[in-house]
C-alpha cells in the first residue's frame, strides 16, 4: 500500500484509528475456547465489525508466536482474511526485528512476501544495515522505534549523548537511510510532550502512536503536537477496544469503543 493510498482512506473513513489485534486466550471470552481457533475466529468478528472504523490492524506477533505453530497460523489466517476482504486496510506486523544485513533481508521477506503485511515494526539499534533491508521492498513500509510508551525508554532513549537526546540522533540518521520515503515512526502516546520536538525532524512523516486508552495517552493532546499536512498519524488501540466485553456481545462492545475514538478523529479532522 503507498502512503497515498492510506491518506486516501483516512479522509474516507475520517478516522485514523489503528486496532491492535494483541490477543490472550486468557482474556477473549470463553465460548470461543471450544472453536477450533479461536484466536482466528476472534479477530474475525473484530475486523468485521470495526473495519469501517479503523484504516488500519496491527497484530502484535508476540502474541501469536506464544502459541507455536497453532498461534503462527492463527496470524496466517488473521492477515490472509484482511488481505481477501478489507485490501483496502493498511495492516501492521509489530514483530519489533532487526538484525544484520542478510538476516533482516529473511525477516522482511516472511512479513513482506510470506505473509503480505503492508509494513512492519524494526529495532534501529544495530543501525543502517539492520533496517535498510526492509527499506529496499517497493510499497512495503518499515516502521521504526524512535519513542517508544513504556517507562524503560527513559533508561536509553531520552538520554543526552554528545549534546543531543538519543532518540533524536536515530531520527536525523534514519532520514539518511536508502528508501527513507519507506520509513514510519513509533512514538508513545505517553510521550505526546516530545511529539513537537520529534516533528521538527520528521515533519512529513507518518507516526504510529500507541498508548492511548489503557496506558493513559491523550488523543486531543497527541493530535496537537504530530498533525501534519497529510494527517501523518495511525492512533493505536489495543486492550481498550478488543477487550471491551467478554461476553458473546464482544464484537459489538468492540465496535462501540472504536466508533467513540472515530468520532473523535473525525471531529478534530473537521
Amino acid at each position: 500500500m503507498t502512503t497515498q493510498e492510506l491518506v486516501a482512506q483516512i479522509h474516507a473513513k475520517q478516522s485514523f484509528l489503528c486496532i491492535g489485534l494483541d490477543v490472550d486466550l486468557n482474556k477473549i471470552p470463553k465460548h470461543l475456547l471450544n472453536e477450533e481457533d479461536p484466536i482466528f475466529e476472534f479477530n474475525k468478528a473484530i475486523i468485521d465489525a470495526t473495519h469501517h472504523l479503523a484504516v488500519a490492524y496491527k497484530p502484535n506477533t508476540a502474541f501469536y508466536e506464544a502459541y507455536g505453530i497453532k498461534g503462527w497460523k492463527s496470524l496466517e489466517k488473521t492477515i490472509t482474511y484482511l488481505n481477501a476482504n478489507y485490501p483496502e486496510v493498511f495492516t501492521i506486523a509489530d514483530a519489533k526485528r532487526g538484525d544484520i544485513g542478510n538476516t533482516s533481508t529473511m525477516y522482511a521477506k516472511a512479513f513482506f512476501e510470506d505473509l503480505e503485511f503492508d509494513s512492519v515494526t524494526v529495532a534501529p539499534y544495530m543501525g543502517k544495515d539492520s533496517v535498510e533491508p526492509f527499506l529496499a521492498f517497493e510499497n512495503k513500509h518499515t516502521i521504526l522505534l524512535a519513542l517508544t510508551s513504556n517507562q524503560g525508554a527513559f533508561d536509553f532513549q531520552t538520554k543526552n549523548v554528545e549534546g543531543k537526546e538519543l532518540y533524536k540522533q536515530v531520527l536525523e540518521v534514519s532520514k539518511l537511510y536508502k528508501n527513507s520515503e519507506n520509513l514510519m515512526y513509533v512514538v508513545g502516546a505517553t510521550k505526546a510532550e516530545f511529539i513537537g520536538e520529534i516533528r521538527k525532524i520528521i515533519p512529513d512523516s507518518f507516526l504510529l502512536v500507541p498508548g492511548v486508552g489503557a496506558q493513559g495517552g491523550n488523543l486531543q493532546e497527541v493530535c496537537t503536537y504530530g498533525l501534519n499536512d497529510q494527517v501523518g498519524l495511525l492512533i493505536n488501540s489495543s486492550r481498550g477496544i478488543i477487550y471491551a466485553s467478554d461476553g458473546t456481545d464482544y464484537a459489538k462492545a468492540a465496535a462501540e469503543k472504536a466508533v467513540e475514538l472515530q468520532k473523535q478523529m473525525e471531529n478534530i479532522l473537521k
